[in-house]
């Protein structure tokens, strides 16, 4: 499961013998004007660096939100479009972007430092998962005296957990493994089974998954962005695209894409369900997805 913040804290190391090993296959490309422009591992192909199995992320069978995405770049960039597959976990960017397997991770947090970031192209929050009805869908944060005592799913190691203890709501809750091969399980696929079950009161999840995995239950679950935290981490963040610390040219021509299609981009992630958050944790609907994040 992708978690925002958490990754391999020797890839500053063993990200820079991976790139020294890479400069073979790295090719550099020229621009119209016949500047040096970018390293990329194929001036001809997008190449995305990307997990086989993590919906609403990606998959190896292109149905993931950062899966569209990366269809729209490949269009706009009239370049064909390609992916080097691993789980996202421990490794993930050593593997690929660090090994010049790939040339961008289509999802990145911002301020996360084992990647160069582009400009945010969503910004989105942890989010509470209930059931309509249930009461807990009008709880909007943590601190709410309604959880006290309730069952209340939360997966182990991620930035609400500090704030669950904080407000003593770690007594009864269920934690899901942080740590797992997402091409066999699945935390957020699993507590949400458990919530369908009445086994959790609500879940605590990643926005982008809480929305997917909402939208997709029957009747679709309540999904609230936890913005209005004043105790433990803020839980909302910006999320970009990372690539490679030496591709500045890269960097920039990724950030004109973001920009000039961030409509199309808006639309993709509220299709797939993704709280979108503006900068004053307004949501983003429908009706004002032409904003950037």
């Amino acid at each position: 499961m992708r978690v925002v913040g958490c990754r391999p804290v020797l890839f500053a190391l063993v990200g820079f013998i991976a790139c020294l090993a890479g400069r073979d296959i790295a090719r550099a490309q020229v621009n119209e004007q016949g500047e040096l422009s970018i390293e990329l591992v194929d001036p001809k192909v997008l190449r995305i660096c990307a997990d086989p199995r993590n919906l609403p992320f990606s998959n190896d069978k292109g149905e993931g939100f950062e899966n569209k995405i990366g269809e729209l770049f490949a269009e706009k960039l009239q370049k064909k479009l390609d992916y080097m597959y691993f789980p996202q976990a421990t490794g993930f960017v050593r593997v690929t972007l660090g090994s010049h397997r790939c040339d961008v991770i289509m999802g990145f947090p911002q301020g996360d430092d084992l990647a160069q970031g582009t400009n945010p192209y969503y910004r989105t929050a942890y989010a509470i998962v209930a059931k309509p009805g249930s009461g807990l869908d009008e709880v909007t944060t943590l601190e709410d005296e309604r959880l006290k005592g309730k069952h209340i799913g939360i997966v182990a190691g991620t930035p609400p957990a500090t704030n669950m203890a904080i407000n003593g709501l770690m007594g009864n809750a269920k934690p899901y493994p942080l740590m797992i091969d997402t091409r066999y399980d699945s935390s957020a696929e699993a507590m949400m089974n458990d919530l369908d079950k009445g086994e959790i009161d609500a879940g605590i999840l990643w926005g982008p998954m809480a929305g997917y995995y909402a939208k997709k239950a029957n009747p679709p679950l309540h999904v609230t962005p936890l913005v209005k935290e004043t105790t433990g981490p803020k839980l909302v963040y910006r999320i970009g695209m990372g690539v490679r610390g030496s591709d500045q040219n890269w960097k920039r021509q990724l950030n004109r894409l973001i920009q000039e299609n961030q409509p199309a981009i808006n639309k993709i992630l509220l299709d797939f369900g993704v709280p979108l958050l503006d900068e004053n944790d307004r949501p983003i609907g429908p009706e004002s997805a032409t904003k950037s994040p």
